[in-house]
């Protein structure tokens, strides 16, 4: 038998191993799984662009052809939906129809307003001053883009290692995939739009519903149910 003092030693020298071990012991837990979900770990990038839409300016006509009306609606359509910052008309300073080429950049301000764009959302700026060329107007605004994250092949995975419990590292990565396409506007990621005040009178009318016992959605026409067509059943 071991005597009192050596017992202890002995003992402790065990511990200390197992403290060792414990410690330095190998894992197959990666760090990144201790930091954030699996949703932070397959985050959705936003990136910003300008968007260009050029206007060439014909020597001889005496305004914008209903082609290039048209491309201007498109266009302005598009900043009302996505667009950040000012709408730019940039007039061409070097142009051989400069009548034409001021005239250009009016029809384009009006099809704006009557879009619904506020002449205090339009910026004018010119450009092409000293060109050795007939410049286009140019209309442009800047926009925001999602960027999905990189999903690898299941392939490149090995699902037969189970040494750790832990999510497999694809976990999230379709999701965000598929959220990355369907956000309307991207630059919301960023948090720069501003909440709206809410509609405290639709607010009362529901919450009045609400007390009496009444149904608090909204009524619905028969055109607008969602009940399957007789024809479709056939």
């Amino acid at each position: 038998m071991l005597k009192p003092t050596q017992a202890l030693i002995a003992a402790g020298f065990a511990l200390t191993g197992l403290a060792g071990c414990a410690s330095h012991a190998p894992t197959a837990v990666p760090q990144a799984y201790l930091e954030g979900t699996a949703l932070d770990r397959n985050a959705i990038g936003v990136s910003k662009r300008t968007e260009f839409l050029e206007v060439d300016i014909s020597p001889v006509s005496s305004e914008l052809t209903l082609k290039d009306r048209a491309r201007i609606e498109d266009f302005v359509r598009t900043y009302r939906s996505k667009g950040h910052g000012p709408l730019i008309m940039s007039l061409p300073e070097t142009s051989d129809n400069s009548q034409l080429a001021v005239s250009a950049v009016a029809a384009a301000r009006e099809i704006a307003w009557q879009s619904g764009i506020e002449y205090s959302e339009i910026a004018g700026s010119s450009h092409g001053a000293g060109s050795d060329k007939s410049e286009p107007m140019i209309l442009a605004f800047q926009v925001y883009d999602a960027i999905k994250p990189d999903c690898k092949s299941m392939a490149e995975y090995d699902v037969s290692d189970i040494r750790s419990n832990n999510e497999m590292p694809s976990l999230g990565c379709a999701i965000r995939t598929n959220l990355a396409a369907m956000i309307a506007d991207p630059a919301d990621l960023l948090g720069q739009r501003e909440l709206e005040e809410g509609d405290g009178l639709r607010r009362q009318v529901i919450l009045q519903k609400f007390r009496e016992g009444e149904t608090t959605a909204s009524a619905r026409s028969s055109e607008e149910s969602g009940t399957i067509s007789d024809a479709v059943k056939e």
